[in-house]
């Protein structure tokens, strides 16, 4: 990832109050030398991705995912953190996400209806969950 990316994802992590953490789990992606389908890679990025988020309820990102708003986020964290439930936002690869890791999802979101690339998605999720957790912190929303 560009040094932007590392950067823009730190500055909001390291704003969120301890409770709402957002450490980083990068797993690479399959290489696409080995002559296998797309099919295949996602099989394999899938097992990676279900090992790194075990013991986690985890919410897929993907622009075809529910449309929440800023609030609509304030009030799951709420929510999952008053049921003690740890969660893991999953950013597929630029292949997307194999079928199962959505079907096994406790949400699949869009942050937006438009492709993003894969470090402003990252970025742009850090700005949410933290814009998110100063709502709940009794913060003002922007333009309230």
């Amino acid at each position: 990832m560009p040094a932007w990316v590392r950067a823009g994802f730190d500055e909001y992590a390291r704003r969120l109050p301890r409770e709402f953490a957002l450490p980083l789990v990068e797993i690479k992606p399959e290489p696409r030398d080995r002559g296998r389908s797309v099919a295949q890679m996602l099989v394999a990025e899938a097992d990676r991705i279900a090992a790194a988020t075990a013991g986690y309820a985890s919410v897929v990102l993907d622009e075809r995912g529910a449309g929440w708003s800023t609030h609509d986020l304030a009030l799951h964290l709420r929510q999952w953190r008053e049921a003690g439930r740890d969660v893991a936002f999953v950013i597929g690869s630029a292949d997307g996400l194999h079928a199962d890791v959505k079907a096994k999802a406790l949400a699949v979101v869009s942050l937006s209806a438009m492709t993003l690339p894969h470090g402003l998605a990252r970025v742009i999720l850090a700005e949410q969950v933290y814009r998110a957790t100063s709502i709940l912190a009794g913060h003002p929303y922007h333009r309230e």
